[in-house]
């Protein structure tokens, strides 16, 4: 399936994108929104829900990433990670209802 035809069916109608903690699944969905984003096929928000650190080693391995040059830091700055849901949410909704 291309990008630009399965981002409106997965997600047109949202103003954003948030992944909680989870397994694989989860990951490969958020992993996947989030090149997407990197790509330009959308211009949505993208947020990590990091409940009681639970994605702290994947945060590690992300700045390591960025560290060895796998990837920019601006696209690591695409994604917004905070500790508590409501304030996930302002972040991701806030900049939509300003623009």
């Amino acid at each position: 399936m291309r990008p630009e035809s399965a981002v409106p069916r997965s997600g047109g109608l949202s103003n954003g994108f948030a992944a909680l903690p989870g397994g694989l699944g989860t990951l490969d969905e958020w992993f996947e929104i989030w090149t997407w984003a990197k790509l330009g096929f959308h211009g949505k928000p993208i947020g990590l829900l990091n409940f009681e650190g639970f994605f702290d080693p994947l945060l590690v391995f992300l700045d390591h990433l960025v560290a060895e040059g796998f990837v920019r830091p601006e696209h690591r700055a695409m994604a917004v990670v905070e500790r508590e849901a409501e304030v996930l949410i302002d972040l991701l909704v806030l900049p939509r209802l300003n623009s």
